[in-house]
């Protein structure tokens, strides 16, 4: 169910179900006399993934994500800014976001971007506040290598204490990581750190089995810039990488809901 449950959101995303389009418009155009079909199709596949490539119009359908919460800043007091303190919060859970486990390159590039920011940001929090630990999750999804005996080495690097560290091998995604840690934190309130368009649907997903997240999102990849850029207005892999993150995430949650999940 979970490799199928992968490959169908892959399949919807904008890049798949443009090529399609385009290869059955040209199969028709080519192979048949269904001219005007044909035409029909290659310009609608076209018209699906041109749009989402520019920066203005991926960046509206991500904004919503990744803004729902605000980044946790902590003073040096452990507080947040705006003086709301969160008493007693002694873990730090840091989502996985992906890696390859290559000997061949080092550590830091065998995880994903996302997941380098996040448990960058686990460390800033940890260090903002003394006596606190960092769980990190993330199992062999497709690798042989538990992403957390990666993402853990990195952190040891990074000098945190070994013995402040604690490791979930065995979740594959988001919903089996919201069923694991509560056999961790049990019912303390705990810091969670992930994405920003990952942190609405992480949130929903933990606080259905009784779990009371205090977000922490990184890793934003929408940014207020004080000046305009030229590739602002031309398409670029860019744009449509931030597409696909905000219509694969809309897609998660829709189905969470329709499975009652979130």
């Amino acid at each position: 169910m979970f490799f199928l449950e992968k490959a169908g959101s892959l399949l919807l995303s904008p890049v798949p179900i443009s090529f399609i389009l385009i290869l059955m418009g040209i199969f028709l155009l080519w192979f048949t006399r269904r001219q005007i079909l044909g035409k029909i199709i290659v310009t609608l596949g076209i018209f699906i993934v041109l749009p989402l490539s520019f920066n203005a119009v991926s960046s509206k359908l991500l904004r919503p994500l990744e803004y729902q919460y605000s980044p946790l800043m902590l003073d040096s007091a452990g507080n947040k800014q705006d003086r709301q303190n969160e008493p007693g919060i002694k873990w730090i859970v840091v989502l996985g976001g992906g890696h390859v486990s290559d000997p061949n390159v080092p550590l830091t590039s065998q995880v994903s971007t996302a997941s380098l920011v996040r448990l960058t940001e686990g460390v800033r929090l940890y260090r903002k506040l003394p006596g606190s630990r960092i769980v990190l999750m993330g199992g062999a999804v497709f690798d042989t290598v538990p992403e957390v005996e990666i993402t853990a080495k990195i952190a040891e690097i990074m000098n945190v204490n070994p013995n402040d560290l604690i490791l979930e091998k065995m979740s594959k995604d988001t919903e089996e990581q919201a069923k694991f840690i509560k056999n961790i934190v049990g019912n303390d309130r705990f810091i969670l750190v992930t994405s920003a368009s990952h942190t609405p649907r992480s949130v929903a997903l933990f606080k259905k089995v009784g779990l009371n997240p205090v977000p922490a999102p990184t890793n934003y990849r929408v940014l207020h810039r004080q000046n305009g850029s030229p590739g602002d207005f031309f398409p670029s892999t860019g744009g449509l990488s931030k597409a696909e993150t905000a219509i694969y995430e809309y897609l998660c949650m829709a189905w969470s809901k329709i499975r009652n999940k979130s």
